[in-house]
């Protein structure tokens, strides 16, 4: 598709954000544009990324890690590299953490304590290799890897389908108590994946949901800081999140029909 098409059509996803905002009584500012890139080429994500939209996810992990390195050499001027936010959204398998950390900015799939706990080891692991590099010119925690420790990670929930990943709400307490008190970990927020239906109203109390298990953590869960973040809606149903209080919308078919 062409360059000029991606650039309306993101246009068009901004503006759409930004009035679900302000139904919401916030501003877009409080909402992050997730541009989820697993079906389109380098040179859609180039447009992307020379339109101000940094923030791209990925589902899988290799592909994440592939196509950072691919980007890496991006610059808005020079000696200034673009930070390019990569999003690790997809369901993440234990022995492919290696390919997402330190890259990514945000992991939104952690759905158990062993994934945590590898998330863990290797963010930490990440540190003190660029701890022991900063006497040799090393690059680690700057734009070319996302960032260096902590890895900030999302509690992804299962909206009520077997099928899909996700911990279930009753024992989003306990996990998130145990994911956050990891070390080299930020656990930000929830994230979920709603049932796909043609009315977004349909799916509407699956975001109120999510939000009101967000409030009750804070309340009730031991954690070291409160949890802001609420990563929840796609294409067809992001207004809705919007409006039920999401601070990520994770974008794709919108941007790229």
């Amino acid at each position: 598709m062409s360059a000029e098409r991606v650039r309306a059509n993101l246009r068009e996803v901004r503006d759409r954000i930004r009035a679900a905002a302000a139904r919401s009584g916030r501003a877009a500012e409080t909402v992050r544009l997730v541009a989820v890139t697993k079906t389109v080429s380098l040179d859609v994500i180039r447009t992307l990324l020379a339109a101000g939209q940094t923030d791209i996810g990925e589902s899988r992990a290799q592909q994440l890690r592939d196509r950072a390195a691919a980007l890496a050499d991006l610059s808005t001027g020079p000696g200034e590299p673009l930070a390019v936010r990569w999003h690790m959204i997809g369901r993440l398998q234990r022995n492919k953490i290696k390919y997402v950390v330190p890259t990514t900015a945000m992991i939104h799939s952690v759905d158990s304590l062993a994934v945590a706990e590898e998330i863990s080891k290797r963010a930490l692991a990440a540190a003190e290799e660029g701890t022991r590099g900063k006497g040799r010119g090393s690059r680690v925690g700057t734009a070319e890897t996302g960032r260096g420790t902590p890895a900030v990670c999302l509690l992804e929930v299962n909206s009520g389908e077997e099928q899909k990943g996700g911990v279930m709400p009753a024992e989003a307490p306990a996990l998130a108590s145990a994911v956050a008190a990891l070390p080299g970990i930020d656990l930000a927020g929830l994230m979920t994946l709603a049932p796909l239906a043609e009315d977004p109203e349909a799916v509407r109390p699956v975001f109120a949901a999510l939000r009101q298990l967000l409030q009750r953590l804070n309340r009730e869960a031991s954690l070291p800081r409160p949890l802001t973040e609420l990563s929840m809606g796609m294409t067809q149903d992001y207004e809705a999140a919007i409006e039920e209080g999401a601070t990520i919308v994770r974008v794709g078919t919108a941007l790229f029909r």
